[in-house]
């Protein structure tokens, strides 16, 4: 067995396919596919199932993953602590379906960067199944997805609530309906309407909440980032978590506002996801410890306006959000 054959392996996880792998580490796909499949007989175990549409990790493959990690990570100390610039650098993949991203990632990433200096992340956009499945293949290293009531976690996985939001109206600063305090669902469906496509759980609650009976023109998109830009060119109005638009900078530019949605109770929960792991390397759960951290500074840079007047004492939206991490 050889270090390198673990490190090959380890890049197929990490980037999802033999040839997006052999392209990182530069070697050829061949070459690659064949100290893999050295390593397979010499375990005596299929690490790789190959397939048509590319390799992924099999299920004996993961049951070994936190070994061969734990092994690369002691050989990269030792490496450390003899001198050797040439240590094998892991960037941190992010799955996100674009949610609180400017009001928790980009200061956890920030707060990692001031902790840790150089180091890799990248950032993965993704629907809720294709993270919670890069999260179980080992492709992706910590998960930000919205969960409506009664939404299961695969047993696999971890889930920590950051943050209990509800889902608001955003639309351009100069729409008529910023005249008032709150929006009706007929409000809504009267105007064109962004959408979320299928796979993402803004997608679902729009169903729910237009009762099948969608506005007449819709556009979808992937992710609540691409939605606030198109409802920022006028192209309609979309319906998001409100954690999900606060702090971000074309609501600061007033570009974009917000609206409740009347008679709307749903809360939107905010869940970090990870693997069950018995060792989290020390960027990763430094940023684990910054994304709560930093749940915790929104929830408390909230504050309670006075409800209007001519309607009903509501609890505003942003004030139901509670942020708890799980121990």
């Amino acid at each position: 067995m050889r270090i390198e054959q673990l490190e090959y392996l380890a890049a197929v996880t990490e980037h999802g396919s033999l040839r997006r792998a052999s392209e990182a580490m530069h070697i050829s796909q061949p070459a690659l596919s064949e100290a893999v499949t050295k390593l397979e007989k010499e375990l005596g175990t299929t690490l790789l199932d190959r397939r048509r549409t590319g390799s992924r990790i099999s299920r004996q493959g993961l049951d070994l993953l936190q070994s061969m990690t734990e092994v690369l990570e002691a050989v990269d100390r030792l490496r450390q602590a003899a001198g050797q610039q040439s240590v094998r650098r892991r960037d941190l993949r992010i799955g996100t379906v674009n949610t609180a991203s400017s009001s928790l990632l980009a200061p956890a990433l920030r707060d990692l960067h001031a902790r840790h200096g150089s180091g890799g992340v990248e950032v993965v956009n993704g629907r809720q199944t294709d993270i919670q499945q890069g999260l179980t293949e080992g492709s992706l290293d910590l998960g930000l997805v919205n969960v409506l009531p009664g939404d299961e976690v695969p047993p696999t996985l971890v889930a920590d609530r950051l943050i209990d939001g509800t889902p608001v109206a955003c639309l351009r600063a100069d729409h008529p309906l910023t005249a008032k305090e709150r929006v009706t669902v007929d409000d809504l469906r009267a105007e064109p309407h962004v959408l979320m496509r299928p796979g993402f759980v803004m997608h679902r609650y729009a169903h729910r909440l237009f009762a099948g009976a969608l506005p007449g023109t819709t556009y979808s998109n992937d992710g609540a980032e691409m939605g606030k830009a198109m409802v920022a060119a006028g192209l309609g109005i979309s319906v998001l978590p409100d954690f999900s638009i606060a702090g971000d900078p074309l609501v600061q530019a007033g570009v974009l506002t917000t609206r409740p949605i009347q008679t709307d109770q749903t809360t939107v929960t905010l869940l970090m996801l990870r693997r069950r792991a018995e060792r989290v390397p020390e960027p990763l759960r430094d940023l684990q410890t910054a994304l709560v951290r930093q749940a915790r500074a929104y929830v408390a840079s909230l504050e309670l306006p006075a409800a209007a007047p001519d309607l009903p004492p509501v609890t505003p939206i942003s004030s139901r959000a509670r942020s708890r991490s799980a121990p």
